[in-house]
C-alpha cells in the first residue's frame, strides 16, 4: 500500500503530500502519525509533493492546523482532498 500523505495528529486539518505526481481522482491513503491510523479519500486536484491537502472540509475563515499549529486561515471553502496553497489559504500575520 502506498502512503500518499502524512498528518501528525487527527486534530490537524491538513496533511502533506509525500509522493511525486499526485493527480486529481487518485484514491489517496494517508497516515495519521500520532494515532497510527490510516484515512482514505479521493484527490480533487493535482497536488505537488510537499504541498498541503485538506483532510476534512474547511470553511472560509476557518483556522488551518498543521502539526498542531495555526498556520493561517482559509479564504474560501476547501473540500477534503483539495490542494491548499496561496490561492485558498492566507497567513494571519498581516
Amino acid at each position: 500500500m502506498t502512503i500518499h500523505f502524512v498528518v501528525h495528529d487527527e486534530g490537524d486539518s491538513v496533511g502533506v503530500v509525500v509522493v511525486e505526481g499526485l493527480k486529481a481522482g487518485t484514491k489517496l491513503t494517508g497516515w495519521i502519525m500520532d494515532q497510527d491510523k490510516l484515512i482514505e479519500f479521493d484527490a480533487k486536484n493535482d497536488i505537488p509533493i510537499g504541498h498541503k491537502l485538506a483532510i476534512k472540509g474547511i470553511k472560509s475563515g476557518d483556522t488551518i492546523i498543521k502539526y498542531g499549529v495555526d498556520i493561517g486561515k482559509a479564504v474560501k471553502d476547501i473540500g477534503a482532498g483539495e490542494h491548499l496553497h496561496v490561492h485558498n489559504v492566507k497567513t494571519k500575520r498581516w
